[in-house]
């Protein structure tokens, strides 16, 4: 019997109100980032390679594959803090790195890429706060320095995502008196302050202990059901990938070798070089 398109709606609203998570059909969405053919190379290395992928609004991508791949340079390109070598890259149909200017067309300005990384949070690998300021003056730094919000206000959004993050006790507390795993609670509030519609989780939870993990990925956990944020997430905590993403990207010397749901991925990849690093992974105790 066919379905129609009402009752799926209904059938599907029904599944989210008992707290299910299914994937939206994004199928007719245009994406929100496009990378086109890019190729990012150190001399005669090639980090990526005619690198093509798409991304549609409000997706949980995750980026895995071994060390040195090319997952964070992924990620580093659209915080415009590295450069292409070739291709192009786009977000929300606007180049990141051209701009037409009186009918020319030139490689990015700073104040192209200043506009085009408005939308967009990054949380780092190593926290990369700052040493000689608060938590609360961590988080409330950019709104200000941006003009989008006056000093009050900016406090005012501060307190609310660390307690958000739950550390409404921290706020006033350096880095220094912080353990890793609120370090990191404390990155992601600073990178949630300008709202962003897209969000970078760069192996988060790497440099932290093992009992501090699970703080930090409950915070990103409550950031996937809680918002329509598009977020890229780079990790090798494969459970946690599976669980989060929509979508799982393997990567492999620059190149995208298998994109597909998590049941696929992980339970029946394609490619022999996908099985082998799962492999590798569960041998080293990790939960697939």
């Amino acid at each position: 019997m066919a379905i129609t398109s009402q009752a799926a709606s209904y059938a599907r609203e029904g599944v989210i109100a008992m707290g299910l998570h299914i994937a939206p059909d994004r199928s007719t969405e245009a994406p929100i980032i496009e990378f086109r053919d890019v190729g990012k190379s150190y001399g005669t290395f090639k980090v990526l390679d005619h690198l093509t992928f798409s991304v549609k609004p409000s997706e949980h991508l995750a980026l895995i594959g071994p060390s040195g791949s090319g997952k964070t340079t992924i990620l580093r390109i659209l915080m415009t803090l590295e450069t292409i070598t070739s291709g192009n890259v786009f977000i929300e149909g606007v180049s990141l790195n051209r701009e037409q200017k009186n009918g020319r067309d030139l490689s990015a300005s700073e104040a192209h890429l200043r506009q085009m990384r408005a939308n967009i949070g990054m949380v780092f690998q190593h926290f990369n706060l700052f040493p000689h300021k608060t938590a609360l003056q961590n988080v409330a730094l950019a709104p200000v320095l941006t003009g989008q919000m006056t000093k009050a206000e900016a406090k005012e959004r501060a307190l609310q995502l660390l307690d958000k993050v739950g550390l409404s006790n921290k706020a006033d507390e350096y880095p220094s008196r912080l353990s890793g795993g609120q370090k990191q609670r404390v990155a992601i509030a600073r990178a949630l302050a300008l709202q962003p519609k897209i969000m970078l989780l760069d192996e988060i939870t790497s440099a932290l202990d093992p009992e501090l993990v699970e703080e930090v990925l409950n915070v990103v956990t409550d950031l996937r059901n809680e918002t329509d944020m598009t977020m890229l997430l780079v990790t090798h905590e494969m459970g946690f990938a599976k669980d989060f993403a929509d979508r799982v990207l393997f990567f492999e010397q620059g190149a995208i070798m298998e994109d597909g749901p998590p049941s696929e991925i992980f339970q029946s990849p394609h490619h022999e070089r996908t099985k082998s690093f799962l492999r590798k992974v569960i041998a080293a105790g990790q939960r697939v």
